[in-house]
């Protein structure tokens, strides 16, 4: 079994791509949740690809091997409570990859404060929890990485989801 763990890297402005290519030719696994959206240039639209969570790239390593990480020009630093990197929970990182793989018109989304814990019951986002919010008439289902207080919110029909509890508080888990 190993002792690799998710970590969230900050970098500086705008470099998440590349830290996120640094770090894949140094053969760390990476994580960069990137969105396409429609930008109007002088002369033309182009999609572009950005970072749902900008500067943040999440890092699949060991703690003794972060000295890799750091080797990389633009990253700035690792998100630690007293000092000791906090890890994320694996849960929260594939929430976040089932959000964007099967999720209808996924999109950042501010982080909740509280609100229905859910449970989705069957489809491609089956067993998958968070909380529930309405937009414009439509349900979706916000999941959190708690330790960068960052969520996303992916449009999902109501009859797929069930009730977990009344309301749910800030617990730290895919809230």
């Amino acid at each position: 079994m190993t002792s690799a763990r998710w970590y969230a890297v900050t970098t500086q402005p705008r470099h998440e791509k590349v830290v996120a290519q640094q770090l894949q030719a140094k053969s760390i696994e990476t994580f960069l949740p990137l969105l396409s959206t429609s930008s109007r240039w002088k002369d033309r639209r182009v999609l572009i690809e950005r970072p749902i969570f900008p500067g943040y790239v999440f890092t699949h390593i060991e703690l003794k091997d972060r000295h890799h990480v750091f080797s990389v020009p633009s990253v700035v630093r690792m998100l630690s409570f007293s000092g000791a990197p906090a890890a994320i929970d694996d849960a929260e990182i594939e929430a976040v990859r089932l959000c964007l793989t099967y999720g209808d018109k996924p999109e950042p989304h501010p982080f909740p404060q509280a609100g229905e814990l859910v449970r989705v019951k069957s489809g491609p986002l089956q067993g998958l929890e968070g909380i529930v919010t309405r937009q414009k008439n439509q349900c979706r289902i916000v999941v959190s990485i708690a330790l960068i207080h960052k969520s996303i919110a992916a449009e999902i029909d109501a009859h797929l989801l069930e009730p977990l509890g009344q309301f749910a508080e800030q617990t730290g888990s895919l809230l």
